[in-house]
């Protein structure tokens, strides 16, 4: 797996648009305390409200990397961004990033970086075990994240379920395998980049054995029900090993996105398709609640759809950013509160 070394100097360069800068917005929402600064270039229309620094500056405050904190189109690394990060290496960052581009694959900066005596982490090109999966029972308890499509909260929810557990009390680990995830919890594996005989062995691996009462919260990936990635999710379900699924949804859409020939399931039935996937692994799995990306409802709609939805399925619905995961945590880990949120 890997480990990246924190805390980041994030890097928007002359990013136009927030929607580019999504890896930033996600790393400095989430980890904000492993987050120095962000170097933009003048011009740069987005900002994560982090205070500005040079390389010079962060690296004398004790940055340990350069994160690459946007994706432009094509996922290459354009040439006029060299000089910084060069920059960065000659002062002793390690650069991360989860471009298409291997940074490897640029000589006079892999050649800077070996004389420097750091890491080039290409997050979605790591040389991950060749292991296949062997479906034996490991302790400890897991919880996946899953999707009726992509996109639509998979890592927040994962994010805000471990961090409520460990509010609790409750030992809990998010387990990262996307990007984004990686970047934010320093560390994890981007499952869409291991060659897919070797998915579920990896995905073994990223949540080993552990203690019993100790819960591995699990980034999802893709969605059963998208013709692209649907190879990806079945292997990170098998190798998750999953005690526990919650469904993430986003109200409203009617079919993948931009795939308007796909529908998205009835939340019930996308429930089935996965517990019924899910068993072939762990036959004691269970859906305890569904997570709602609400943000095209109103407030007024949004506490009525949740409640349909729970009279519907008899499950805990929530929106992480909208009150919180606490009735999720409930269903997980029991506790004497248990009350709605608006």
């Amino acid at each position: 797996m890997l480990v990246l070394r924190k805390p980041y100097l994030i890097f928007l360069g002359d990013v136009s648009s927030a929607v580019d800068a999504k890896t930033a917005f996600g790393v400095a929402d989430w980890c904000p305390e492993d987050v120095l600064g962000e170097l933009a270039y003048p011009g740069a229309a987005v900002s994560t409200g982090k205070p500005a620094m040079s390389v010079a500056e962060a690296a004398a405050a004790g940055a340990g990397s350069l994160l690459i904190g946007i994706a432009p189109v094509g996922g290459k690394l354009p040439a006029h961004w060299l000089p910084s990060l060069l920059e960065a290496v000659r002062a002793g960052l390690d650069i991360v990033s989860g471009l298409h581009t291997r940074l490897s694959d640029i000589p006079e900066l892999a050649a800077a970086a070996q004389a420097a005596g750091v890491q080039l982490q290409d997050v979605r090109h790591g040389a991950w075990p060749r292991v296949t999966g062997t479906g034996r029972k490991r302790s400890g308890q897991r919880l996946l994240t899953v999707g009726t499509d992509c996109a639509l909260g998979k890592k927040y929810t994962a994010l805000a379920l471990a961090r409520a557990l460990q509010a609790r009390g409750v030992p809990a680990s998010f387990r990262a395998t996307g990007q984004t995830g990686v970047m934010i919890s320093g560390s994890g594996v981007a499952i869409d980049a291991v060659v897919s005989d070797f998915v579920t062995g990896v995905a073994e691996q990223l949540s080993p054995d552990n203690e019993p009462g100790h819960w591995d919260v699990i980034e999802g990936q893709g969605s059963l029900f998208h013709p692209a990635y649907a190879g990806v999710t079945l292997g990170l379900l098998h190798g998750s090993q999953p005690d526990a699924l919650v469904l993430c949804h986003h109200a409203g859409r009617q079919h993948i996105a931009s795939l308007p020939d796909f529908p998205t399931p009835p939340l019930a039935e996308a429930i089935e398709a996965y517990l019924c996937a899910a068993r072939l692994t762990n036959a004691a799995v269970r859906c305890v609640g569904i997570s709602i990306n609400s943000s095209a409802l109103s407030d007024a709609d949004w506490r009525a759809y949740r409640d349909r939805v729970e009279a519907e399925l008899g499950l805990p619905v929530v929106d992480p950013m909208r009150g919180g995961v606490e009735r999720l945590v409930q269903a997980i880990h029991p506790h004497k509160e248990y009350s709605h949120v608006a």
